[in-house]
């Protein structure tokens, strides 16, 4: 009888270990799938983003400086290898981008081509998607990070190599709306 009650323990604890186990790599799995979902629409802003340089290059050519930020951030998003890089060279096109944006407020004609507006409307619509993927991946890095800091996980992520994977967050200098301005007038 004790035999019986010592194998059933045993077997509720090996059982109980296997769920700890199974969550902790079902959250990690979530939080890598999530930032799967960031990097997929990252990407799609980043193949976007030539034909809005294109479209307002050719009304407003003097704003090179503009044109190279836009450039110089999309091969950090394409040479981006980890997390944080690709996160700061989001960060770094958002700006680009902000100030491509703010040019176009200053054309008229610009602001009243279709194309542009086509493709306006098409990266705002993405931005929307990065940013709910952005919440997505806290949440689920949220998750993980509880699971593995708290009992019983906190005993199971040690020993299987888990650590805490940081939350994506905007850096404190994109908190403060852009100050753009232009040294030439617009023809």
């Amino acid at each position: 009888m004790t035999t019986i009650v010592v194998l059933v323990i045993l077997a509720a604890l090996v059982l109980w270990g296997i769920n700890v186990y199974n969550r902790i790599i079902t959250l990690e799995n979530r939080y890598q799938n999530a930032w799967s979902q960031i990097d997929v629409q990252l990407k799609r802003r980043t193949d976007l983003v030539p034909n809005l340089v294109e479209t307002v290059k050719g009304y407003a050519a003097h704003e090179k400086e503009v044109f190279d930020n836009v450039g110089k951030a999309r091969a950090a998003m394409t040479a981006a290898k980890s997390v944080d890089e690709s996160a700061e060279a989001a960060n770094m096109m958002t700006a680009a981008l902000g100030r491509l944006f703010a040019i176009s407020e200053a054309y008229p004609d610009l602001k009243a081509n279709q194309n542009f507006m086509m493709l306006q409307e098409e990266l705002a619509g993405i931005e929307n998607k990065i940013a709910y993927a952005r919440q997505f991946y806290n949440d689920a890095v949220l998750q993980f990070n509880t699971v593995i800091t708290t009992i019983p996980g906190n005993f199971f992520a040690g020993p299987m190599g888990k650590t805490k994977h940081v939350y994506l967050e905007v850096p404190e200098a994109d908190k403060e709306l852009p100050q753009v301005s232009f040294g030439a007038t617009p023809a």
